[in-house]
């Protein structure tokens, strides 16, 4: 009998319970609900981490179940935040403007009033004119709709290209962080069309909303909680059907999946496309939660960051993605905030602020070595699961792939 979607994933029912207790607990405590046991900044600093889990679980489907270890998924979680971006600073802007004009005697025209937002935003850049890629930012759904469609458009033309030429293993990573080098120092430049180095600010102000930054950080909250939970299920979904059995194939055995008949370049280009698409949504969610996004945060450090988290929670398991994510980010919160204490040795003092990345770069070379589960190994010890017998050879390389008598069911 074919088993349901929630009978085969039974712990997508336990992360959407945790994740509503938690975002209950978040809520009733914050400044917002009135409690204020846990400050503004702490609920948007949660609510990024939300996000960050969400691109996450992207990085680990690309990279923990299909195989492909992309080194620029960052940079689609950056242009998402770069579309709302604009919106965020041109809609701001405009009522600011409009606002200033009307105390005016003589009625402004609506040349003047463009002008005028030009001059207000790109003066920084010595520029007043706004360039064709800002040509819909006074749309909010026109941007919104750019916030899949940039990042979707990007990923499918370098999918389509890598993929076709059969490119793959070490040198498809290298190509994707190219990828991402090229497009941040294009934004550095002032003749980009998005402030280069001063990137877009003022993105935490909701135009015409005059609620309270801790109404407002709540409403982003609540916005990731969700977006994670239905990441999750999608992921999940997609990983127990059909479409996940064939992508794990192709990560166990890539030319066996191909002598079977399947298009193994549309399978890649479907999943890599469908994941930048889930990190565009997380940036999307992000930056205006940290009020500012500038080329610096499209670097391929990024991107290699996000690898590391997934490893560390544990590849192939998207409650691994999600434990990572949230562990080092918080981690990196607290150690580069200033709140781990110093350690004095008496010759020298130990800053976390500036050994944090040596600790990160140490835990992911011993989870490598030493736990290549992850955290999401220890949570299978915890809850006790065992793993099925299994007869046969197995169908791939890789420790876990897939046995013939599993394959026969």
């Amino acid at each position: 009998m074919q088993r349901s979607f929630i009978a085969k994933n039974p712990s997508v029912l336990i992360f959407l319970a945790i994740l509503a207790l938690f975002t209950l607990g978040v809520t009733l405590l914050s400044e917002g609900a009135g409690s204020g046991f846990i400050s503004t900044s702490f609920v948007k600093t949660l609510g990024k981490t939300l996000c960050l889990c969400l691109v996450a679980v992207a990085m680990d489907l690309i990279w923990g179940f299909a195989g492909i270890l992309s080194l620029g998924h960052f940079a689609f979680f950056g242009l998402g935040g770069y579309a709302i971006g604009m919106w965020l600073m041109y809609e701001r802007t405009r009522l600011i403007v409009v606002d200033s004009l009307s105390q005016s005697e003589i009625p402004a025209t609506a040349t003047e009033i463009s002008d005028a937002i030009g001059n207000q935003i790109f003066g920084v850049v010595g520029s007043s004119e706004f360039p064709l890629i800002w040509g819909f930012a006074d749309s909010l759904f026109l941007q919104l709709t750019m916030v899949l469609v940039i990042p979707g458009l990007l990923a499918l033309v370098f999918g389509w290209l890598a993929f076709r030429s059969r490119v793959a293993g070490v040198y498809l990573s290298i190509l994707t962080q190219a990828m991402t080098l090229a497009l941040a120092l294009y934004l550095f430049q002032n003749d980009s069309g998005l402030r280069g180095n001063n990137g877009l600010s003022g993105l935490q102000n909701l135009p015409g909303v005059t609620a309270s930054q801790d109404d407002v950080s709540l409403w982003f909250f609540w916005a990731s909680a969700l977006a994670l939970a239905l990441g999750y299920v999608l992921a999940a979904w997609i990983v127990s059907g059909k479409f996940g059995s064939v992508i794990r194939g192709i990560r166990d055995n890539e030319a066996r999946v191909r002598f079977l008949g399947y298009s193994v370049e549309a399978y890649k280009l479907a999943i890599f496309t469908l994941t930048a698409c889930i990190a565009a949504i997380a940036g999307a969610l992000y930056y205006p939660q940290a009020g500012i996004i500038n080329p610096a945060e499209i670097a391929p450090i990024a991107s290699i960051y996000l690898a590391v988290w997934v490893a560390i929670g544990g590849r192939g398991r998207l409650y691994g993605a999600v434990i990572g994510a949230a562990l080092v980010s918080l981690l990196s919160t607290w150690f580069t905030g200033g709140q781990a204490p110093d350690i004095p040795l008496g010759f020298a003092t130990i800053k976390w602020v500036d050994w944090w990345l040596v600790l990160l770069g140490l835990s992911f070379v011993c989870v490598t070595l030493f736990a290549p589960k992850g955290m999401g190994g220890l949570v299978d010890l915890w809850t006790q699961r065992r793993t099925p017998e299994r007869h046969g050879a197995d169908l791939g390389p890789d420790a876990g792939s897939l046995q013939e008598q599993e394959a026969s069911k």
